[in-house]
């Protein structure tokens, strides 16, 4: 698996998601002014950026969680911020996964259900969710927690446990809200290789938000977002 100090080369597969001049207001208080971003298949790229800077706002458009008031998404060659709600709900469970701050489990399920639970939704079988949920246990050092629930698990081990839920499934994209804000720096470090290790292991791209170096450092790329715009590189803009 790829750490900090080695990260894997990406393979252009071209852009499987795009962001073009999004404009996002939470009444009168603007969140997006224009930002664009473009994310090829198969990077993991770190968004990064201040508190309030809308790094989180700009993942949320990308997911379809949330509309831009102006501006595109662009999912393959589908426009997403122009689809329904249900068929953005479609997309959302059937093509992407999520992992989020504090894991967002489900506490009256068990850690495999919990697991199961995208299988679940997407139509297949009980029997055959879980023991694809199962499987990755093993993978994730979780051996022996498979019936614990959320308050059974520490910090570490249920935010795994999110992560497993959101790999299971092979998603396109895995977005990931601040994945380690609420762990400490040796759980964070093991969420990160175990999240991009299994992510290009699969395929999956990746989009993560983080205000933390050692995060984004997991990442091929990272784009800084300031007052609701992706900032262009020095590099880029000379």
């Amino acid at each position: 698996m790829s750490g900090a100090s080695g990260r894997a080369t990406v393979v252009n597969g071209g852009p499987i998601i795009e962001a073009r001049d999004l404009v996002l207001s939470f009444g009168e208080t603007p969140a997006l002014r224009g930002a664009s971003l473009s994310v090829n298949r198969g990077e993991v790229v770190a968004i990064m950026g201040p508190s309030g800077s809308g790094k989180s706002t700009l993942l949320h458009c990308l997911a379809g969680i949330l509309a831009p008031d102006a501006g595109q998404v662009h999912f393959e060659s589908q426009r997403l911020d122009t689809m329904r709600e249900a068929e953005r709900s479609k997309v959302r469970r059937d093509r992407f996964g999520f992992v989020f701050q504090f894991g967002q489990l489900v506490p009256e399920l068990t850690a495999e259900e919990n697991v199961a639970l995208p299988l679940l939704l997407g139509g297949i079988r009980r029997e055959d969710a879980l023991r694809q949920a199962r499987s990755w246990f093993g993978r994730l050092d979780l051996g022996g927690l498979e019936r614990h629930r959320t308050g059974e698990m520490s910090g570490g081990q249920s935010q795994r446990v999110a992560l497993a839920r959101g790999l299971v499934a092979h998603p396109d994209v895995l977005f990931a809200d601040e994945p380690t804000g609420s762990l400490d720096s040796l759980s964070g470090e093991l969420v990160m290789d175990l999240l991009t290790g299994a992510a290009r292991e699969q395929g999956s791209t990746v989009i993560l938000v983080t205000h933390e170096a050692r995060v984004a450092a997991y990442a091929d790329r990272e784009v800084m977002v300031r007052d609701g715009r992706v900032a262009i590189p020095a590099a880029a803009a000379g």
